[in-house]
């Protein structure tokens, strides 16, 4: 599934910011079992009115699942509506600032070394595979190449004194790329470089490290 687009993800968090509707998020984050208006309202001492509009609310944000079940015991044309239930989404719904994508990098290299384990293949060979194949991916379902840059979070800038060259502002992998900067630097090559072909403009993708930028650049390839 594709991750949710950042804005979605700033108001789905930034539902959380009034108190009352935090404290509903929380009692049913909490609960074993999905959570009904009646449920949220009694245990938060707020009318049912109120329970039912913040946790529309929640659902809406996609902070909450909506499920609909009659309660046991009850069935038949007698037993009423199915009762409206809430539970807490199984995703999770993360904004950084600068944009970080540690679970990007995370799942490239737990499928390379999982792919390694079981066909004995070196890890570095899967890894650079898989990175080019999910960067491919990512440019692929982007208009074009800056587009797919921005939306993976590398905040990219034209340099026209460079012939055009894209330098990238903002590491979505900083924190590792600081501790494994060889590591994370490769993986970065090759998801761009992937990037690059899936959206169908061919650059020169190299390792081009300078103060304040992505350890990447991109310039467009000679026609």
């Amino acid at each position: 599934m594709a991750p949710r687009p950042r804005p979605d993800r700033i108001a789905a968090l930034a539902a959380l910011d009034d108190p009352q509707r935090r404290a509903v998020f929380d009692f049913v984050a909490r609960s074993a079992t999905a959570i009904s208006r009646d449920a949220a309202a009694n245990a938060l001492g707020v009318s049912r009115r109120v329970a039912a509009f913040h946790l529309d609310r929640l659902a809406e944000q996609g902070l909450l699942a909506v499920e609909y079940r009659r309660p046991p015991g009850r069935t038949g044309p007698g037993a009423g509506r199915p009762a409206k239930l809430y539970r807490r989404m199984a995703g999770e719904v993360a904004v950084s600032v600068p944009e970080r994508h540690y679970d990007l990098v995370g799942g490239l290299l737990a499928a390379a070394v999982a792919e390694s384990i079981d066909t004995g293949a070196p890890v570095k060979e899967v890894l650079d595979r898989t990175a080019y194949e999910a960067g491919r991916s990512i440019g692929a379902a982007a208009d074009d190449v800056v587009a797919a840059l921005e939306e993976a979070g590398y905040e990219p800038r034209r340099e026209d004194h460079d012939g055009g060259a894209l330098a990238l502002g903002n590491c979505p992998f900083h924190r590792l790329a600081q501790q494994f900067t060889a590591l994370v630097c490769g993986v970065n090559l090759q998801l761009l470089r992937g990037v690059a072909d899936g959206a169908g403009e061919p650059h020169l993708v190299v390792l081009d490290p300078s103060p304040g930028h992505c350890c990447v650049q991109l310039t467009p390839a000679a026609s």
